[in-house]
């Protein structure tokens, strides 16, 4: 399993989109995404690098697997 590495805020939206995560609001500099039956949104900045941190944050507030993650990112 390749490790998790920043990337770009645009990426990871596609890749939530992808899952069944819509926008919601943009509040300031940061995007919010919500699913049905997620009591949680998933927030991350407008950035060009988005830290390892974050993105790890939003996998398990989103329930996602790595192996998931990396699926979503591979599908054009």
């Amino acid at each position: 399993m390749p490790k998790i590495k920043p990337l770009h805020w645009k990426v990871i939206a596609r890749a939530f989109e992808r899952d069944g995560w819509r926008l919601d609001r943009i509040a300031g500099d940061h995007v919010v995404y919500v699913k049905a039956g997620y009591p949680r949104p998933v927030v991350f900045p407008k950035e060009k690098e988005i830290d390892v941190f974050i993105i790890k944050n939003n996998l398990k507030t989103a329930r996602m697997t790595r192996e998931r993650f990396f699926e979503l990112l591979g599908k054009r």
